[in-house]
């Protein structure tokens, strides 16, 4: 859709976050265009069928606990749009050589499960689920002191926790069930479970499940940026797609540049032009120094049935964290983190289609799985991720009936955000957690007011939430585009 000439603002990049910035910016009355170099809006949030007719994948991302308790996403009609959440009977399995751990919606549940550990494991969580919309609303953002006594407290009480690593909250925990639901849960910060914050990661995702639970999209992840756009153009908004931006020259004229780019494609773009602002310099040298993390190396399987879990209860579960022990995951991030490549890699793996059966012809299924590796690793990763989904469901390779890969270099083909296979949109350790992309006095802005960021290598981070983009909308309408 194009009909103006000039507009208030222009976003580059049509990922969630771009699209929750151009959307946040309309609906302040602002004129929006949004500009995607694909074909179709999504970024990371997309499906497609990848290996037969009729199986339908998700091509990144792929379950959604922050896009369902997202203070954004809540507040927009979505829904009228065809965007439905299916909440599965288990938000998590984790598998062990003798049982299961399992994640259950109801936090007593789940402690009651952990049987010796139940109350550590109450004591954990229980606050950050009660704080949830404090953990959500106030501290999943650009860092700020929250403003009321309770949500004070709130935050200083995850944050006394959630400052250390996994490995050094777990040993409250006795039970290998306990332990390894927290790795697996801080194990989607990418790093090694004994650096700093990973426990925030892991609390975070335990609290999720029980708060909001960790829901998929009913026809594939596509349904989200569908929404989201179907949403900005009722606002007045414009989409382009299939266009790159390779120069700011080509832009058409505008009072506000959004990217929802990555420091590298942003230093493509506009790293001279930021240069030359005041601060400059030291903006771009931070953007160069800007640290991407580990790759993803990920596998879409057509099954003609399910997955034949050794613990059939697994089968309840939309997301099962397959690793084994904490110990054992703990040793896969490591390698990952100083390089190497892991035997017995940590891997995520969503079944989608045991809840809705859009995914698959009938009595057909879908899996999707992905493990860690080294940035850019060019390591074929397809019989260590079948071999550890086999380690605990005997029979699972004589289901599958077509494969399809995405190795590092393949995700950042699909995505230039993807740098290195990167996920992520940078290394979320303690030295850029809080500061991501650069100490600036506003995360979003540059050196030049009228250019501001919205990808996930601002606050706070990655996940389908939209949040760096409404945030970025926010800086801009407090700023250049006040009035």
């Amino acid at each position: 859709m194009q009909g103006r000439d000039a507009f208030d603002a222009v976003v580059v990049g049509g990922g969630p976050n771009g699209l929750a910035a151009a959307t946040t910016l309309a609906r302040a009355g602002r004129s929006v265009q949004l500009i995607e170099a694909e074909a179709t809006v999504g970024g990371g949030c997309r499906s497609a069928e990848l290996t037969l007719p009729g199986y339908l994948h998700d091509v990144c991302s792929a379950v959604y606990p922050l896009g369902a308790g997202s203070p954004f996403f809540s507040q927009l009609p979505l829904e009228l749009h065809g965007l439905r959440w299916i909440e599965p009977d288990v938000p998590l399995a984790h598998p062990l050589d003798h049982g299961a751990a399992m994640l259950l919606r109801d936090l007593d549940a789940t402690a009651e499960r952990l049987g010796p550990d139940a109350g550590a494991y109450r004591d954990l969580v229980g606050s950050a689920v009660r704080d949830w919309d404090v953990i959500i609303g106030d501290l999943a953002g650009p860092l700020r002191i929250p403003r009321s006594p309770r949500k004070l407290w709130a935050a200083a009480r995850f944050g006394l926790k959630g400052v250390r690593s996994a490995t050094a909250i777990a040993r409250r925990f006795r039970t290998p069930e306990a332990r390894a639901l927290l790795a697996g849960c801080a194990a989607h910060s990418m790093l090694r479970l004994s650096e700093p914050l990973t426990g925030a990661i892991g609390l975070m995702f335990l609290a999720s499940a029980h708060a909001v639970g960790w829901p998929i999209a009913a026809g594939g992840a596509q349904r989200i940026p569908d929404a989201l756009a179907a949403h900005l153009v009722e606002l007045g908004g414009e989409i382009v797609t299939g266009r790159r931006v390779t120069s700011l020259d080509s832009l058409p004229p505008h009072r506000a540049l959004l990217l929802d780019l990555t420091p590298r494609q942003v230093l493509d773009l506009a790293g001279d032009w930021l240069g030359r602002r005041a601060g400059g310099g030291w903006y771009v040298h931070q953007l160069r120094r800007f640290r991407y993390g580990p790759g993803a190396f990920k596998l879409d399987l057509a099954l003609d049935g399910p997955i034949p879990w050794r613990h059939r209860e697994v089968l309840l579960a939309g997301t099962v964290h397959v690793g084994g022990t904490l110990e054992e995951i703990a040793v896969g991030e490591a390698a990952v983190s100083d390089g190497r490549i892991p035997d017995r890699p940590f891997v995520l793996l969503a079944q989608q289609s045991l809840f809705d059966p859009a995914r698959a012809p009938a009595g057909r299924h879908t899996a999707w799985a992905y493990c860690h590796v080294p940035n850019g690793s060019s390591e074929d990763m397809t019989d260590r991720i079948l071999g550890q989904i086999e380690r605990f469901a005997p029979g699972f390779r004589d289901r599958i009936l077509a494969v399809a890969r995405h190795t590092p270099a393949d995700f950042e083909r699909y995505d230039a955000n993807y740098v290195g296979g990167d996920i992520s949109g940078g290394r979320p350790d303690f030295r850029q957690f809080f500061t991501r992309p650069a100490w600036w006095p506003d995360p979003y802005r540059t050196p030049d007011p009228a250019v501001l960021l919205c990808s996930s290598s601002t606050p706070p981070g990655a996940g389908v939430h939209g949040l760096c983009g409404w945030y970025a909308g926010q800086s801009a309408l407090r700023g250049v585009l006040r009035g």
